[in-house]
């Protein structure tokens, strides 16, 4: 039960982890305290893991719909947490983020201490190149992002900002915040908004 635990904090989130378990009737007390225990012999970096701002906070005390208050709140503060490159430029090199979408490096035990970059695991939630025969069903799809929005300067503005901070749109998103969390660097982030929004990116063919 307790490595089960981890794993499901490692992938999918405390809010969501939090979410599931509150649903079966344990109290949020209850809930801290197992998922803690569980990490008890994890690193002290990745037992910070643990540590929820207030976003997540409130996020895991409204099982992610907050009231509209609180929503707004959440969205201008996330908002002012991104960060975007000093040089303008949104978009890098769409080779490198695919090979970044197919990773899933960084989110396991096995992964510390790092021997290489983290990556951003877009295949566990998105179907993005039509040639791929496995990708997760969690988000949408994102095969002809780009094409359909005619790779206009807004909607690549748009996919920088919900790659590193998606609760700045919607919320309480599932996604992760890839690029507020550091998981991601933000060169690593215009990689993959090339891979998404690129003309020649497969996403798009």
């Amino acid at each position: 039960m307790h490595r089960l635990l981890m794993v499901a904090v490692v992938v999918i989130g405390v809010p969501v982890v939090a979410y599931l378990l509150l649903g079966r009737g344990h109290s949020a007390m209850s809930v801290d305290d197992v998922i803690k225990s569980s990490w008890a012999t994890a690193t002290p970096e990745w037992q910070a893991r643990l540590s929820q701002d207030e976003t997540q906070r409130v996020c895991s005390q409204y099982r992610n719909a907050p009231p509209p208050g609180l929503a707004d709140a959440i969205l201008a503060r996330e908002k002012a947490a991104i960060k975007y490159p000093a040089d303008g430029k949104l978009m890098g090199d769409w080779k490198r983020g695919e090979q970044l979408a197919q990773s899933g490096y960084g989110g396991r035990f096995t992964d510390y201490p790092p021997r290489t970059a983290n990556g951003g695991n877009c295949y566990a939630c998105h179907q993005m190149d039509g040639k791929e025969l496995s990708f997760g069903t969690l988000g949408p799809s994102l095969r002809e992002y780009g094409k359909i929005r005619k790779y206009g300067a807004d909607d690549v503005k748009a996919v920088y900002e919900r790659i590193y901070n998606p609760h700045a749109t919607i919320p309480c998103a599932n996604m992760p915040r890839m690029g507020t969390s550091g998981f991601l660097t933000i060169d690593q982030i215009k990689d993959l908004v090339a891979f998404v929004m690129s003309p020649e990116s497969p996403v798009n063919k």
